[in-house]
């Protein structure tokens, strides 16, 4: 199979969407939900995907895993976004930003054993995360209505074309030619993404009366803050 097969699978996958979304507008619909009853579905299947797989390992990881290893793996993983981060601030016309993100990746990944070490922040140069989406929206593009994707989750018309975008912006699965290693590092990523987490699921499933309505306002809310802002931390990130 060649490669690029799962890149090019992302992009027919949001085609996809995009005509199923078409097709499932509900009556007396949230503003920003106008495809509320399709989200609710593909949501629900992101739920059973996640408690019977995402969740289990990633619960086993940190467990297995001690936490010098954890904030390493973590890390490396945010030292790679930086890169991408960098090119976007760029594209945004944000010098600052991205001489900081520069500084941030050179720093850590010579300094810092590959981004193992977050050398950077010690020395007090901020992290500022974006992405294309982000980059889009800097410069006018509406969201659109609000998605829930596959997998990837809360998004909108917008993010999810910024998404394409984004993973041929991935220095992991563009870098990384020999197959087997570029899979079990994005399953290491996603791994290390869902431990991160786990503590904030449990407190949606606490507070939440409607976890589906309140991921979307709170998505929808932290991404207008972003865009209006100065970017996220990856902690604060839903778009993973």
């Amino acid at each position: 199979m060649n490669q690029h097969t799962p890149r090019s699978w992302l992009g027919v996958l949001c085609l996809c969407l995009g005509l199923l979304a078409g097709c499932a507008t509900g009556p007396n619909a949230h503003p920003q939900d106008p495809l509320e009853p399709f989200n609710r579905g593909v949501s629900e299947f992101n739920e059973g995907l996640d408690k019977a797989v995402l969740k289990p390992v990633a619960t086993a990881y940190q467990e297995v895993a001690p936490s010098p290893v954890r904030t390493g793996v973590h890390n490396f993983f945010n030292n790679l976004r930086d890169v991408w981060s960098f090119v976007n601030a760029l594209l945004q016309a944000r010098p600052a930003e991205a001489a900081e993100n520069f500084m941030r990746f050179n720093v850590n990944t010579f300094l810092g054993l590959g981004g193992v070490f977050d050398i950077a922040s010690e020395m007090g140069i901020p992290r500022t995360t974006l992405d294309f989406g982000h980059t889009l929206g800097r410069w006018g593009v509406p969201s659109g209505p609000y998605l829930v994707l596959p997998v990837f989750g809360p998004s909108s018309v917008r993010d999810t074309a910024g998404l394409v975008v984004d993973q041929q912006g991935d220095v992991l699965t563009q870098g990384v030619d020999h197959v087997p290693t570029r899979n079990s590092a994005i399953g290491l990523r996603v791994t290390d993404t869902r431990a991160n987490l786990l503590r904030a699921g449990e407190l949606l499933d606490e507070v939440a009366l409607d976890k589906y309505s309140f991921t979307r306002d709170a998505y929808l809310q932290r991404r207008e803050s972003q865009i209006r802002g100065n970017g996220a931390q990856p902690e604060e990130r839903y778009d993973e």
